[in-house]
């Protein structure tokens, strides 16, 4: 079971945004960028801790991760089961958005470094349309694993420092261009002279991307699902 943490705008939500952290940290994190967007549109952010489980790159010891990590490199084993289990989580609280009176094309999965990856996954394999996602600092993970059957036409913003030695830039290119040639139609990259962090510049353009974005779905007529 997921904690979950909800902040409402003062006024009537126009979307709904579901964060998740990067490994080892708790959903304060993303609290704390969220607060940092200076968004015109009133938005309801979504706050998700990660189930704390053993990190085999921390010597097994528990911390919150959406996945285990057995290695620094790319190639390195990938926790198939943790992942899914993770997508289940992530696909209720996308359930109980619904039931709270979005529609999925106002719904946009965030996430920083694994909650990153996490949020591409979900996306992608999510069988109703989305608002968008947002990845960064992240790759997608089980790549020869993600059918995706998401619309070509949903919105990504995919950022990352250029000398993170964390989640590598490549890895995230990697996943950018993985994505182009699957046809995607909407992808917004961004790279900044950073380490594996969100600096002051990314957190305008995010800003910027989630305010068009909102106005799109707002005076879209109708996606049905």
């Amino acid at each position: 079971m997921l904690n979950v943490h909800i902040k409402d705008p003062s006024s009537a939500a126009q979307a709904c945004v579901i964060w998740m952290h990067g490994l080892g940290a708790d959903a304060n994190d993303m609290k704390g960028l969220a607060a940092q967007l200076p968004l015109d549109k009133p938005v309801r952010h979504v706050f998700i801790d990660a189930p704390i489980r053993p990190v085999t790159l921390n010597n097994r010891m528990p911390m919150r991760a959406w996945y285990d990590i057995v290695g620094m490199k790319l190639t390195d084993r990938e926790d198939r089961e943790g992942i899914f289990q993770s997508e289940a989580m992530i696909q209720q609280v996308i359930e109980n958005q619904l039931n709270d009176g979005f529609q999925s094309t106002q719904i946009f999965l965030a996430g920083f470094s694994q909650g990153s990856a996490m949020a591409l996954f979900t996306g992608l394999r999510s069988q109703k349309p989305l608002g968008g996602i947002v990845a960064l600092s992240g790759y997608l993970p089980l790549v020869s694993e993600c059918t995706s059957i998401l619309d070509k036409r949903t919105p990504m913003f995919i950022a990352c420092g250029r000398f993170d030695p964390v989640v590598l830039p490549d890895w995230t290119k990697q996943s950018y261009d993985w994505l182009n040639a699957c046809g995607f139609q909407n992808l917004a990259w961004h790279d900044y002279p950073m380490e594996h962090n969100i600096c002051v510049q990314e957190i305008r353009d995010l800003a910027h991307w989630f305010s068009s974005e909102i106005i799109s779905i707002t005076s879209y007529d109708g996606v049905t699902e």
